[in-house]
């Protein structure tokens, strides 16, 4: 799962310190673990990989990633549910498996590496949510 937090027109990335995906900026998020709750992983990997505290709000979007090795042989299948969240304490800073956590502006979006289908969903994350994407929708 991934956690879309936006901060005017900024959004909360983590650059990524592990395989897979090493170098690319991402939602922060990660794997559920057995017997956890949806909400509750979300919230627990925001922390280890940001530090901050946050509330999931509301369930912004469900798909699916199926990474394959060079010879199409399927080595990673995610299945990814995106929150909308809110900071409610802590402290920014990268954790876990990330290797830096920043507040990326929507303007800068395009410069950076972003794992594949981030950019959509945090474009229509800010359409939905931001009060310049509410007038558009009006």
């Amino acid at each position: 799962m991934g956690a879309l937090i936006l901060r005017k027109d900024s959004i909360l990335l983590v650059e990524r310190g592990k395989a897979p995906l090493k170098g690319y900026w991402s939602l922060p998020g990660g794997v559920l673990e057995i017997g956890e709750q949806l909400k509750d992983a979300v919230v627990r990997e925001v922390k280890e990989e940001t530090g901050l505290d946050i509330a999931p709000v509301a369930v912004v979007e469900i798909f699916e990633r199926i990474m394959r090795d060079k010879t199409g042989k399927p080595e990673y299948h995610y299945v990814l549910v995106d929150y909308m969240c809110k900071v409610t304490g802590g402290e920014l800073r990268a954790g876990d498996d990330s290797s830096k956590a920043e507040w990326i502006k929507r303007k800068d979006l395009a410069n950076l590496k972003l794992t594949e289908g981030t950019l959509p969903v945090i474009e229509r994350t800010f359409e939905r949510y931001t009060p310049a994407g509410k007038r558009r929708e009006q």
